[in-house]
C-alpha cells in the first residue's frame, strides 16, 4: 500500500533562522522529502534568511550537507537533490533593524503577487514580535501570507497575551500557525481515527471503563547546545505547557462536529478550561520536580545538569511529573499522569490508556494474573499502536492466560517510510489547514493552568529533586503514581 501524494499550490517559504539548528535538522529535510515525493510544484521557492553573510551558493552547500546528515541514504537521489537545491535562495536579514528587508521584498515580488507566502520563524522567541512587525511594515505580507511560530508562545500568560496581541495587529488569526510538531505525528492523528472512525472505542472512552491515562515524553539527551534557552524555561514550560497538554486534549476531547479546524480546537479548549487547578494548595501532592545528576547513558558516563550548564547553581527542573484531573462528566475520577524529562532511561513518547479491571475473575489462580487491558500509542520511536489483551496460551495443559498485544507498526503495516511530523505540518501551512495548529485562546488557556503551578513551586519553595542520569527520574515521580495503587507503564 502506498500513501497518496496531493500536490499543493505554488508558494514561497521564507525561513527566518534559515541556517539554524531547526532548519538544518528538520525543516530543510522535511521540505526535501515533500519535493522528492512530488508534492511541491515546480514554481515553489524556499528562501533562507538570517544575519549570516552568505551567498545563495553557500546556502545551498549548507542545505546539501543538512540533507546528507539528516535524510536517509535510500531517499537521497542526485536528481531530487539538485532539483531541491535549485529552489533555494538566501537573504541576509537583521530582524531588529532595516537591513536586508528590501532585498527580500524584491525577491518575493519576482513571483505572482497572489502566490502563497509562508514565513516560518525558526528563531528565538524574543524575535517573534520584531519579525512579525517588520514583515507587515516592510510590505512583505499579502492576503495569502501565513506566519508560522514555533513554541514557546510566551513564558507565562502575560507574555503570551502580549505576543499574541502584537502578532494580531499585523496578521489575522486565520493567517497565524502556532506549530506543535507533536500534533503532526502519525500516531497522534491515528488517535482521532481510532476514536471516531471505529465503533469499538468511543462507547468505552469514559470514566466508566477507563481507569487512568499516562502520557510520557522522555528524552535520553541533555541540553544539546540549548543551555541558554532551557535554563530560563525548564521542563514545565518547554514540554508540558505545549506538547503534553496538547496530547492530553486530544485524548480527552469530546467528539467534534467535524474535522474543521475550529470545531476540533473548540473541543480542545473545553478540555483546557475543565482542568482542575493545581496551585499552592495542592502543588506538593500533585507535582514532582527533578534535575538530573551525574550518571550513565548508553553505557557512557554523563555529566550533571549543572555541569552541562557550566554554572554552579540552578533551580531549573529537567523532569516534571503531574497528576492532572479533568472536571467533567466524561473524565470525573480518571487521573491523567503526565511526565517528561531529560537524561531519562531512553528516548520514548507514548500515550497509555489503561482500562478498568474486569468486575469478576472466573479463572483459577493457576491460570495466572488477569492484567488490565491497555491501549498503547507510541509516538516515538517506531510509531504505532498496540492493544494489549488477555488470551489463552495455546496448547494443552489447562487454562493459562497470557497478556499479548495486537500490534500495528505503521511503517510495517503500510510499507511506507514513516514521515516526520514537520512534513505534514509544513504542507498544512500552505494548504491553510489549521486543524493541527494551536489557536490563540488555546495557548492562553494552557498558560492559565500552568502559571499557578509555577507560582505554587515558588510559594512552597519546591526545589528540584536530584535523579541519576539514565534512570526514570526521581523516586518521588514513581511515588506520585504508586501511592494511587498504579505504576508507570514499562516500555516494550
Amino acid at each position: 500500500m502506498s500513501s497518496q501524494i496531493i500536490p499543493v499550490e505554488p508558494f514561497d517559504y521564507v525561513v527566518f533562522g534559515g541556517n539554524g539548528d531547526l532548519a538544518e535538522r528538520k525543516l530543510l529535510p522535511a521540505l526535501y522529502h515533500r519535493d522528492h515525493d512530488g508534492q511541491i510544484p515546480a514554481e515553489a521557492r524556499i528562501i533562507g534568511a538570517s544575519r549570516s553573510e552568505i551567498s545563495d551558493d553557500e546556502y545551498r552547500a549548507f542545505a546539501r550537507e543538512a540533507l546528507r546528515q539528516h535524510v536517509g541514504t535510500a531517499d537521497l537521489e542526485d536528481a531530487s537533490i539538485e532539483r531541491f537545491l535549485s529552489r533555494l535562495h538566501y537573504r541576509q536579514i537583521d530582524a531588529k533593524a532595516d537591513g536586508g528587508w528590501d532585498s527580500l521584498l524584491a525577491l518575493l515580488d519576482e513571483a505572482d503577487p497572489s502566490r502563497i507566502r509562508a514565513f516560518y520563524l525558526a528563531v528565538g522567541p524574543a524575535l517573534f514580535a520584531d519579525i512579525a512587525t517588520r514583515i507587515a511594515e516592510k510590505g512583505l505580507a499579502t492576503p495569502e501570507s501565513r506566519l508560522v511560530i514555533e513554541k514557546p508562545v510566551g513564558r507565562d500568560l502575560e507574555s503570551a497575551r502580549a505576543l499574541n496581541a502584537t502578532i494580531g495587529e499585523h496578521f489575522s488569526e486565520e493567517q497565524v500557525f502556532r506549530i506543535d510538531h507533536y500534533l503532526g505525528k502519525e500516531t497522534v492523528q491515528n488517535l482521532m481515527a481510532l476514536r471516531f472512525a471505529n465503533a469499538l472505542y468511543e462507547p468505552v472512552w469514559n470514566s466508566a471503563h477507563i481507569d487512568h491515562v499516562q502520557i510520557t515524553v522522555a528524552e535520553s539527551v541533555g541540553l544539546e547546545g540549548r543551555a541558554g534557552y532551557y535554563d530560563k524555561a525548564g521542563a514545565l514550560r518547554d514540554m508540558v505547557q505545549n506538547h503534553i497538554v496538547q496530547l492530553m486534549c486530544l485524548v480527552a476531547l469530546e467528539p467534534p462536529s467535524s474535522l474543521d479546524s475550529d470545531a476540533l480546537r473548540d473541543e480542545k479548549l473545553k478540555v483546557l478550561r475543565a482542568l482542575r487547578p493545581i496551585d499552592q494548595s495542592n502543588v506538593e501532592s500533585r507535582t514532582v520536580r527533578g534535575q538530573y545528576k551525574q550518571g550513565a547513558s548508553g553505557g557512557a558516563a554523563v555529566r550533571s545538569y549543572l555541569e552541562d550548564l557550566g554554572d554552579g547553581a540552578s533551580d531549573t527542573e529537567t523532569f516534571v511529573a503531574i497528576k492532572a484531573e479533568i472536571g467533567n462528566w466524561r473524565w470525573a475520577g480518571v487521573p491523567f499522569y503526565l511526565r517528561t524529562g531529560k537524561r531519562l532511561s531512553e528516548r520514548m513518547s507514548e500515550i497509555v490508556v489503561t482500562f478498568r479491571p474486569i468486575p469478576h475473575n472466573i479463572f483459577a489462580g493457576s491460570a495466572g494474573n488477569v492484567i488490565q487491558n491497555q491501549l498503547v500509542m507510541r509516538l516515538q520511536p517506531d510509531e504505532g499502536v498496540k492493544q494489549w489483551l488477555m488470551i489463552k496460551d495455546p496448547g494443552p495443559g489447562g487454562m493459562r492466560l497470557r497478556h499479548v498485544p495486537l500490534d500495528m507498526s505503521f511503517a510495517a503495516s503500510f510499507g511506507v517510510r514513516n514521515p516526520d511530523a514537520y512534513e505534514r505540518l509544513l504542507m498544512d501551512v500552505i494548504r491553510g489547514n489549521q486543524t493541527l495548529f494551536m489557536r490563540r485562546d488555546e495557548v492562553e488557556a494552557a498558560w492559565e493552568w500552568v502559571d499557578p503551578i509555577l507560582r505554587g513551586w515558588d510559594e512552597k519553595g519546591m526545589k528540584p529533586q536530584g535523579y541519576t542520569a539514565g534512570t526514570w527520574g526521581p523516586s518521588s515521580g514513581v511515588a506520585l503514581i504508586e501511592r494511587d495503587g498504579r505504576t508507570w507503564h514499562e516500555p516494550d
